[in-house]
């Protein structure tokens, strides 16, 4: 697939859209107001339609538009149901604590000021460090992403790619903060939904139409035919233990997520009408994703690259001329995340370090400094040598499950938690299960990989359960 758009046509095809990302901000969010509550919460009244569109787009990161296909392809039905089912569950399952934190919390900005109010400063560090790390990582994974689908298509380097999609999630991000995000996610999702559910059926029946497709469900092997045999199993304890645990604690452990819970005018149940749109929206990405990868297996096409099997389909079976709206639908739904773990970033920068390092002047300032650096690290990261999507997306995955007990336990249980059981917990998890599961992971040792997930995400619950039943440290 190498080459087959010009480096001119590369490039036509990434400035366009940066400059249609601006135009959509600059129509839709015309009102701005210099003032923190504005850029980091516009003013807390964002429709739940637009708010549930957005977390759709922001959901729909690159493993939504690449492993769906990759799963589908290499594991058939199994592997995309151990993709797809934690993915929708976990949206659903986040809109009630989403919505009980914006009622404890009326006036937050994050949720690691949550744990500052309610606990102290070195628990909210935790919860600082897992979130800039989780943004960072998220903001490294598209960049990687975008990089390996426009270097594959055209002649342009990887590193150059992965520079100019960061330009683009900063040029109105940095502009209008949260209500750009948001605006601006409302229309990719509406696109992405357009362009995929024209283009993947038209793909479909020229490749032999939807027999081909449920003779793929097997995967290229056809050995996955159930989630309960030999086969599944080995699925779902390679990667769907981990990538359910890591979905579920997902929002939990995102900014992104509450971020837009406290932004989202809560009236009539806003914040959970929003959570729910975003949830069944989001469905339809990787389940419509799924069938290039389904398709190839159910051909028995072998490809070059798993990881772009959906690319290898399209250009396959389509005209030319198509690659050019998928492109574009792939860029949006990576676009989306981008921009979502900036202005996520922004709200940590200008509200949390704000407040913490008693800085003075301009908060928005701060917040703008904080998404430049963020987006810094995360170019460094992506241009890694060998560096792959699934174990980006597997490894920050697991990470973010560190916090997910505590979080959940802190929101509903409001009295006699333990301060130091929080703060070590969070420790354990990061210390003992995240080294386990990385070294399980990358060198494909199965019982690692397991053991690495479960320490990781129960470690830090069990230790805050012991510790504040006992009453040891301090209690809130």
């Amino acid at each position: 697939m190498k080459g087959i758009i010009s480096q001119f046509g590369g490039w036509s095809i990434i400035v366009v859209y940066g400059l249609f990302m601006v135009g959509v901000t600059a129509l839709l969010a015309k009102h701005f107001e210099k003032t923190k509550l504005y850029f980091l919460l516009a003013k807390r009244k964002v429709n739940w339609i637009p708010a549930g569109f957005s977390i759709a787009a922001a959901w729909v990161w690159a493993p939504a538009l690449f492993i769906a296909a990759q799963k589908s392809y290499e594991q058939g039905a199994v592997g995309l149901f151990w993709f797809t089912a934690p993915n929708v569950l976990c949206l659903i399952v986040f809109a009630f604590f989403a919505s009980k934190l914006r009622c404890l919390f009326p006036e937050g900005y994050t949720l690691s000021g949550y744990v500052q109010d309610r606990f102290s400063n070195r628990a909210q560090n935790m919860y600082l460090g897992t979130s800039l790390g989780l943004s960072t990582c998220s903001f490294a994974v598209q960049l990687l992403a975008g990089g390996t689908i426009l270097a594959s298509l055209t002649t342009i380097p990887f590193y150059q790619v992965t520079i100019a999609l960061a330009i683009i999630a900063i040029s109105y991000t940095f502009w209008k903060g949260i209500n750009a995000s948001i605006m601006t996610d409302f229309v990719d999702m509406a696109f992405m939904a357009c362009i995929g559910l024209t283009f993947v059926p038209w793909a479909v029946i020229n490749g032999g139409g939807y027999e081909a497709v449920v003779k793929g469900f097997g995967g290229i092997s056809g050995d996955f035919t159930s989630l309960f045999d030999a086969k599944g199993i080995q699925v779902f304890l390679t990667f769907g233990l981990a990538a359910t645990i890591g979905l579920m604690s997902g929002p939990f452990g995102d900014q992104s997520f509450w971020q837009r819970a406290f932004a989202i005018d809560d009236n009539k149940n806003g914040v959970k009408k929003a959570f729910f749109l975003g949830a069944f929206l989001f469905a339809i990405v990787p389940i419509m994703m799924s069938q290039l990868g389904f398709l190839a297996a159910g051909n028995g096409i072998k490809v070059n690259d798993a990881q772009i099997v959906n690319l290898e389909m399209v250009t396959k079976y389509l005209p030319f001329w198509s690659i050019v709206p998928f492109v574009y639908m792939l860029l949006m739904g990576l676009c989306s995340t981008l921009d979502s773990a900036l202005s996520a970033v922004s709200s940590h920068g200008g509200h949390d370090l704000y407040n913490r390092m008693g800085a003075t002047g301009d908060p928005i300032k701060f917040s703008r400094i904080f998404m430049v650096i963020v987006a810094l690290l995360a170019i460094c990261i992506a241009n890694i040598p060998n560096m792959k999507i699934l174990y980006m997306f597997l490894f920050y995955a697991t990470m973010r499950s560190s916090t997910l007990l505590p979080t959940v336990t802190m929101i509903l249980k409001q009295k006699n938690l333990s301060e130091s059981g929080l703060f070590y917990g969070i420790i354990a998890s990061l210390c003992i299960g995240l080294p386990i599961f990385a070294y399980g992971n990358f060198n494909k040792v199965t019982p690692m990989i397991v053991a690495g997930s479960l320490l990781t995400v129960f470690s830090s619950g069990i230790i805050l359960w012991v510790t504040s039943k006992f009453k040891i440290g301090n209690l809130k």
